[in-house]
């Protein structure tokens, strides 16, 4: 039995669909649940490090020369030890985490606002002093209220993430699928629509 490409394309959209369902329901229960939402991301980072520590290791003993090995010992360390204090500490993890989100929310705000400044002249440059000025207002929203709202920002933050990726996902694969369908239609029938 022959598949052809419209199929094989058919078949890919229609579990896009649901992937893309999927993530919008896990999303939407990350934003409800932000604290748990919270501490699932600093142990998933506290792991990431983890290994990278463990890489970093193996991969000084293959470096050549005194100097790079022990600069991958001390970088391999450090991973390490900071993986660790993720899932020792996930609480603290997360109120760094916040801390570090509320930097770089005002560090970027202040970019975006001097950014405007030499593109001032430029049509359609007003949004971005718009978005310098609600991203600075952010960051200092984020430090204001640390560490107490830690819980809830990391968690809301990833679960609107979320939520933002599979319906981006299933409005691609619902233009796509537009496409596909409107690729075997005649003109006339492309006019009527």
């Amino acid at each position: 039995m022959t598949t052809t490409i419209e199929e094989l394309l058919e078949q890919f959209s229609a579990s896009s669909i649901v992937v893309s369902i999927l993530l919008v329901v896990c999303g939407l229960l990350m934003v409800l649940l932000p604290a748990v939402t919270s501490l699932g991301v600093a142990l998933v980072i506290g792991w990431l490090l983890l290994f990278a520590g463990v890489a970093r290791l193996f991969s000084a003993f293959q470096s050549k020369g005194a100097g790079h090995v022990v600069w991958k010992l001390l970088s391999a360390i450090c991973y390490g030890a900071a993986g660790l204090y993720f899932l020792a500490h996930p609480v603290l993890g997360v109120a760094g985490l916040a801390l570090a989100l509320a930097a770089f929310l005002f560090s970027k705000g202040v970019l975006d606002i001097i950014n405007y400044i030499s593109l001032r002249k430029i049509s359609g440059s007003g949004w971005l002093l718009l978005d310098g000025i609600i991203t600075v207002l952010l960051g200092g929203l984020v430090w204001k209220r640390w560490p107490g709202s830690s819980l809830l920002i990391i968690g809301t933050i990833a679960g609107m993430s979320v939520v933002i990726t599979g319906f981006a996902r299933l409005m691609m694969t619902v233009s796509a699928r537009r496409l596909l369908r409107d690729r075997h239609k005649t003109p006339e029938q492309r006019l009527a629509a």
